[in-house]
């Protein structure tokens, strides 16, 4: 078999260990979620229906980012989201990694269809005063990606309708860092309701929170 190059080894080994990281941290379960690289002009994606535990750098499928029908290279099919990963990196230049998790209190709000209001200033690390909850398609869709390439306007996460969450970033701990901070202000959120509701803080203080947030957190 041909070596595969360094720099992709590397990136599969990435993949690997953060889709490991992201169960281990309870966002999420079983063979749930999926993470994907941009790898020049392709992207690297979690297989379909492979557990973390059972993942390794050469189950990592890799996609054509040019190629509208997701033909595939790999000993196992991709995710079966692989067009909102490919769709997502097609649309944001910005953007290099996509995490989508299925984690407890994110996926609490998407079930109920609710955005994320600005309960806590940490929201300004997803560039805006809300986190949005998309409209409902089936999961693999062209539909979906829509409404994920819709919903993440402006933003760097959203919640998808009674589904799970994505989180988009330059880098894979980028994505990783706002994957948690997601799950903690839906968490936060949730919690805030039963007590009556949060205060919810104004566009313009969050505002100042963004202007502090470039050099903050996990580059």
């Amino acid at each position: 078999m041909t070596e595969m190059p360094a720099k992709e080894a590397e990136a599969r080994e990435a993949i690997v260990a953060a889709m490991r990281r992201l169960d281990a941290a309870g966002l999420n379960r079983g063979a749930s979620g999926n993470v994907s690289l941009r790898f020049g002009d392709a992207l690297l994606i979690t297989p379909s229906a492979v557990a973390p535990a059972d993942l390794t750098p050469d189950l990592v499928a890799r996609i054509d980012l040019a190629d509208d029908a997701g033909a595939w290279e790999g000993p196992r099919r991709p995710s079966t989201e692989w067009r909102f990963h490919r769709d997502i990196l097609r649309a944001r230049g910005d953007v290099n990694a996509v995490v989508h998790t299925h984690s407890p209190f994110v996926t609490v709000l998407a079930v109920a269809r609710r955005q994320i209001p600005a309960v806590h200033y940490m929201i300004a690390g997803f560039g805006g005063p809300t986190i949005r909850c998309s409209g409902y398609a089936t999961f693999g869709t062209e539909e979906l990606s829509r409404e994920a390439l819709t919903a993440l306007d402006g933003r760097n996460g959203c919640i998808l309708a009674n589904h799970g969450g994505i989180t988009v970033a330059p880098t894979l701990a980028r994505a990783l860092w706002l994957a948690v901070e997601m799950e903690t202000l839906a968490f936060q959120y949730h919690q805030a309701l039963t007590i009556g509701g949060p205060l919810i803080l104004s566009d313009a203080e969050i505002a100042e929170a963004a202007a502090k947030f470039a050099d903050y957190g996990t580059k």
